[in-house]
């Protein structure tokens, strides 16, 4: 008699369904386990259920370990909504498996393994301002004129040159061009002081992992074992580096699979090589190619006017996607006279489709709400005449990509004391918040400690405590000093026993932070007391979510935070944001303005 135990019928349930959920094309892109595999994935077709049923089908139908399987995508929010999708599928038994960012992946190697490289394992992880204030303190040692040298220039060039995997030492300037040899000696100071601070830009995450895996071979190998499978999402979007770091890691198991799509290539302006999915097929010769292209997005007009327009670039693999949705209504192009007809037009429509009472709409008035809506443009400046002629019709709107909350002048002073409590070495921080809330720790003392402590060799806290036992400061600095010294001491010893929101609601009633924002009682000062909250809350529900749950690895996480990410539709908004924003999201009606010669190509 044929007998089944329920567990075995389990998993055959599972494959059933795991296979049922998919079309005949996905379903290949799933089976396809060993070795290379390229999976051309256009706009709308799925290709985040192909990769997550696919981590679901290794680990549940070919007994793969979810610790041996690592999945990269480019955004937090993908990598969050794609463990979400593979646990649903799988529940407990998804436990472990490594879904990230390219840049948290690295933070989370070099958290186990900097200290080979000379750094401490407390390192803090500079984000773009940090940079960008790190980067004119150097100039500013350097004596650089900001007028003839932009720091904004350097920046730019030092990301570049870290996206090609060029290390300072390892840049060499043209002989004839003024620029880049400044470069040279910015680059190199540059890396100097982020040492002395213990610190990393975004750049440095995934340039020192190709470092340390070249330096000691025998960690390239442990990480080698560890991810049996690798899976790349977005691959059109790799850089050079994050290509090479790909390729170090599926030396010696071969099984990768990257998925991706040459059309959706718009980031090569921040180092992104479509060349690396193009020439994938030479890098890996036994590479199977899957083609995704039944669109489950779009309409057929909406399809239809794609394919013509994309048919048009040069280098590009032939696919052309097909839809079973309905032709739906037809694209509307408007000729505008300037950016203020262009948004009066924008505006009127978003009105027609929101209030139907009074118009008929663009297509037909719907009585919308805003949130449906967005509105995409390829450089910020050109937000400036849609938010007039909203602000003028009361439409209320988010910019995505403005000021982000973390940037906020309150999260930055917060995060600088969080920062220097976990890394004491970081002196950017030190230096912000070192009077804030006042102390009377003016900025000429703080300058004569700077000097004495580069003198010494020293980080900034070391300049700070040598300086107290050499007793060369006034009696006033000095005991102004020493009280913030233990203030910062103390705080540090209650790292292990208290979680990250505690800290934080520690740190802010000893330094008296909402004490004084409370006593100035603006509006101003009760919208920082409430974004303040809303960083509270932040820290809770981080503290509930994951496995890792320490400060460090919670300033990892904000540090490493995407517009994207940051993107809520919780309020009922009309939605700005650049085209390079608006990746991967979704809205029923979308403008697209600015589409001139020169502007958007």
């Amino acid at each position: 008699m044929f007998r089944i135990s329920i567990f075995e019928f389990r998993i055959y349930e599972i494959h059933m369904s795991l296979l049922n959920d998919l079309n005949p094309v996905q379903q290949k892109a799933v089976l396809e386990t060993e070795g290379p595999l390229l999976v051309f994935a256009g706009a709308g077709s799925g290709k985040t259920r192909v990769l997550t049923y696919r981590i679901a089908y290794l680990i549940q139908e070919k007994g793969i370990p979810p610790w041996n399987i690592f999945a990269v995508t480019f955004t937090n929010k993908a990598a969050d909504e794609m463990r979400e999708r593979v646990e649903r599928l799988l529940g407990k038994s998804a436990k472990g498996t490594w879904i990230s960012t390219f840049h948290s992946a690295c933070a989370r190697i070099l958290r186990q393994h900097i200290e080979h490289l000379g750094f401490q394992r407390n390192f803090v992880i500079y984000d773009e301002e940090d940079q960008e204030r790190h980067l004119k303190a150097v100039m500013k040692e350097l004596d650089l004129d900001f007028r003839m040298f932009h720091p904004s220039a350097f920046q730019s060039a030092i990301d570049h040159l870290k996206n090609q995997g060029i290390t300072d030492d390892q840049y060499v300037p043209g002989q004839f061009n003024i620029f880049q040899k400044r470069l040279a000696s910015v680059y190199q100071r540059y890396q100097e002081e982020l040492r002395r601070n213990n610190a990393l830009d975004f750049g440095d995450l995934l340039i020192f992992v190709i470092v340390l895996f070249k330096r000691f071979p025998e960690i390239l190998t442990s990480y080698q074992e560890l991810c049996r499978y690798v899976m790349v999402d977005e691959f059109q979007d790799t850089n050079l580096i994050q290509y090479h770091l790909i390729q170090q890691l599926i030396k010696r198991h071969q099984n990768i699979c990257v998925v991706g799509d040459d059309d959706q290539s718009i980031y090569r302006w921040r180092g992104a090589e479509v060349g690396n999915i193009l020439n994938f097929e030479k890098d890996f010769p036994q590479t199977k190619v899957v083609t995704l292209e039944q669109n489950y997005r779009s309409t057929q007009n909406i399809l239809q006017a794609a394919n013509h327009m994309v048919l048009r670039n040069r280098f590009r693999k032939a696919k052309v996607l097909w839809t079973e949705n309905p032709e739906g209504e037809l694209l509307t192009y408007y000729v505008a006279e300037d950016e203020k007809d262009e948004a009066r037009f924008i505006v009127q429509n978003i009105l027609e489709q929101c209030h139907p009472s009074s118009h008929t709409g663009l297509h037909g008035g719907s009585d919308r709400p805003y949130r449906d809506i967005a509105v995409f443009y390829r450089i910020n400046a050109q937000s400036r005449a849609i938010e007039d002629e909203l602000v003028k019709n009361r439409i209320p709107y988010t910019v995505v990509g403005g000021m982000k909350f973390y940037e906020r002048k309150e999260i930055k002073d917060i995060l600088a004391y969080l920062k220097l409590i976990a890394n004491p070495s970081d002196g950017l921080s030190l230096r912000r918040i070192i009077n804030v809330p006042s102390r009377g720790i003016g900025d000429k003392t703080m300058e004569k400690i700077e000097a004495f402590s580069r003198e010494k060799g020293l980080s900034l806290y070391e300049g700070l405590r040598k300086a107290l036992k050499e007793s060369w400061l006034t009696s006033g600095a000095q005991a102004k000093i020493e009280e913030f010294i233990q203030m910062i001491e103390e705080f540090r010893e209650e790292i292990e026993t208290l979680s990250v929101s505690q800290l934080t609601l520690t740190l802010l009633a000893k330094t008296g932070y909402l004490d004084r924002l409370k006593e100035e009682g603006t509006d101003a000062a009760l919208s920082k007391i409430e974004n303040i909250e809303e960083l509270i809350n932040v820290m809770m529900e981080f503290e509930q979510g994951g496995e890792e749950v320490s400060l460090d690895s919670f300033l990892d996480k904000v540090s490493l935070v995407t517009d994207v990410d940051l993107y809520e539709d919780k309020g009922n908004r009309v939605s700005l944001m650049t085209l390079h924003c608006a990746k991967g999201l979704e809205f029923p009606i979308v403008f697209i303005v600015g589409m001139e010669e020169g502007l958007l190509p």
